[in-house]
């Protein structure tokens, strides 16, 4: 139903179908759970060179894992830790070329070596992060930093 292959035109074009894609598989869902797992495996599967897509939800305390594509992860992610932590409590989206350069990275998956992390927010609640990995140093740009936003407040929004 939703591949790569389905996308074309350079990579703000795909981004745009991408969005387009997750509107129309979220279509009505409002269960934060059943959103994530079907937008993480969309992002998993749709962009090349991931080895790790997915959303960990705000407890009111810390970040805990939800619904991924990739190998095991970590479980709790305080705010004041690793990439994740700091999309979180910044409130900006983190994208890190190399993670073995960013201060207190949470090494999950030994094999990560590049990161981008965005922050969700409905209004002043944090609900959680969208969070993707590579393999590939310097995996992520700034294209594709916009591309994501878009596509975690599409989420967002299917939770209203």
């Amino acid at each position: 139903m939703f591949t790569a292959t389905d996308l074309s035109g350079d990579k703000t074009e795909q981004y745009a179908q991408l969005a387009e894609q997750a509107q129309a598989l979220l279509h009505g869902e409002r269960d934060r759970v059943a959103n994530a797992a079907n937008l993480s495996a969309l992002i998993y599967h749709a962009l090349p060179d991931l080895n790790w897509a997915g959303f960990y939800f705000f407890d009111g305390t810390e970040l805990v894992v939800g619904p991924f594509q990739g190998k095991p992860a970590c479980v709790r992610i305080p705010l004041d830790k690793g990439v994740c932590g700091a999309a979180a409590s910044t409130r900006e989206t983190q994208r890190v070329a190399d993670v073995h350069a960013f201060p207190g990275h949470i090494a999950c998956d030994a094999a990560s070596r590049s990161e981008v992390v965005v922050p969700l927010y409905r209004g002043d609640e944090l609900v959680g992060v969208l969070d993707l990995d590579s393999p590939v140093p310097g995996r992520f740009d700034a294209d594709d930093q916009a591309g994501l936003e878009r596509l975690a407040q599409v989420f967002v929004e299917s939770l209203a």
